[in-house]
């Protein structure tokens, strides 16, 4: 008797990034509940539903190891100046911001990431100068229920924020501690920590810092790291840092840290010294190859490969001037890296998808359940249309979706063998509606803050060569 599989899918190209790296044409995929049961090419079993139009290319879910929460809603905000845009995220994440603000941004986020085939996300619940709204629960709540309500994947990141505490939240401006921030770590945890069955994940993270401050606060420092290190071990959670620059990540080691469970971001110009850490430790490192960081500094990436250390991608989120198109940060890395070397050959094709696909599970510690097209692993699968124009013809799979590919071009996007969204339509969700909350929230913050004048365009944009805006300074740079 044949077996009769829930969801087939029929495809003109199958990229797997299995251990083989096997491409495979005119294939099929079997999809039972929520993992793939068969992958092949030929003669297709039968199914209870099949997919099956001209062109498609099936391919892993994408997987953006680094981006903020609330940025969605600031997007812009105040046009190329590097220190009013920290100070507007501070205003309003620590401030102004309730949850239904974080609600309205987490929903948008959402839809733009379902749009994009970004099926597996990290994102920081704050940003700016190292603000994470963890004063209460609450907007790690709604993060997590506008996860579910889309049916993506996401870990939120949760932690203290930077020193000096206690640190001041709400309008009413309340004193919160250290400690109390990490209990709110601890709730939200034991909560919503189910990346694979529930599909929301919390990781912790705790603020980059340097040798100079460690003169200033050294005692500190390490006693938050140990009480951080702590809560990690006990609840197996990812752990994660933001901003990483020259011999922070060697401090990070020392202050351990690091495991084969952080992921660190950014990390421009690094040390030999980061090197050992990132070696000795198995710590990975996230590659955010479209942040202003990394015009200011740069990622080693293709050195970081050859030393063995695991490199995935981020988009650094929505804001201030980028998005959650992984197909524009695969080409950008690409170009970034072969740009610096004055060398085409660096960071291939398929290593670069490779980034935010299986070597961003393996960052995230979920490689064997996600991050490829195998027998056995969940089911979240994504299907590009390939007959457009700037996909033609269809001949290497490889180049054309990462130099040619966009977010536009997503079809289908599966996860858990659930069809969120098919020939670009989601049924689920209501686009409408999820924009009108997301304007209305972010005009309320901004009306709140008195920050109206800021989303506004200078008109040194136009006719010379460089605007006159403050120039950006990565977070805590100033301490």
């Amino acid at each position: 008797m044949s077996v009769l599989h829930d969801l087939l899918i029929r495809c003109a190209t199958i990229v797997t990034v299995d251990l083989k790296r096997r491409v495979i044409e005119n294939g099929w995929i079997a999809i039972d509940a929520d993992r793939i049961s068969a992958i092949g090419a030929g003669e297709a079993p039968k199914a209870k539903r099949i997919i099956e139009r001209p062109g498609l290319i099936a391919m892993p879910g994408l997987i953006d190891a680094h981006s903020h929460s609330g940025h969605g809603l600031v997007r812009a905000a105040g046009d190329g100046d590097g220190d009013l845009w920290f100070r507007i995220c501070e205003e309003i994440y620590a401030g102004v911001a309730t949850p239904a603000f974080w609600r309205a941004e987490a929903r948008l986020a959402q839809m733009e990431r379902l749009k994009a085939g970004v099926t597996t996300a990290v994102s920081l619940l704050g940003g700016g100068a190292d603000v994470m709204r963890t004063d209460t629960p609450e907007a790690g709540d709604v993060h997590s229920a506008a996860t579910i309500e889309s049916g993506l994947r996401t870990f939120v990141a949760v932690g203290p924020g930077r020193l000096p505490f206690p640190k001041h939240f709400g309008t009413e401006r309340r004193a919160v501690s250290f400690e109390q921030q990490m209990e709110v770590c601890a709730d939200l945890i034991a909560r919503h920590d189910d990346i694979l069955a529930r599909r929301t994940g919390v990781a912790l993270i705790l603020p980059v810092y340097s040798n100079a401050h460690m003169e200033l606060h050294g005692p500190e420092i390490r006693r938050m790291s140990a009480a951080m290190r702590t809560l990690q071990d006990k609840a197996g959670v990812l752990f994660t840092q933001d901003g990483h620059r020259t011999g922070t990540i060697a401090l990070a080691r020392d202050l351990g840290l690091l495991s084969p469970l952080a992921a660190l971001g950014h990390s421009v110009d690094l040390a030999e010294e980061d090197f050992a850490a990132l070696r000795e430790t198995g710590a990975s490192i996230i590659h955010n190859p479209s942040a202003i960081m990394s015009i200011i500094g740069r990622c080693p990436v293709p050195e970081l490969l050859e030393a063995g250390v695991t490199v995935c991608l981020g988009s650094d989120a929505g804001a201030p001037d980028r998005g959650f198109d992984m197909f524009r940060h695969m080409a950008q890395a690409m170009h970034y890296h072969r740009r610096h070397f004055r060398d085409p050959a660096v960071l291939p094709e398929g290593k670069a998808l490779e980034l935010c696909t299986i070597d961003g599970a393996r960052a995230l510690g979920v490689a064997d359940q996600i991050g490829s097209l195998e027998v056995g692993k969940k089911a979240d699968v994504i299907l590009l249309d390939g007959r457009k124009p700037h996909l033609w013809p269809p001949v290497m799979a490889l180049n054309r979706i990462t130099h040619f590919a966009n977010a536009a071009d997503i079809d289908t996007v599966i996860v858990d063998g659930r069809i969120l969204m098919e020939e670009r339509k989601v049924s689920h969700l209501d686009l409408g509606e999820v924009l009108a909350d997301a304007e209305a929230e972010a005009d309320r913050a901004f009306a709140a803050c008195g920050r109206m004048d800021t989303r506004l365009e200078s008109p040194e944009t136009w006719t010379q060569a460089r605007r006159m805006a403050g120039a950006y300074r990565p977070a805590g740079s100033e301490d």
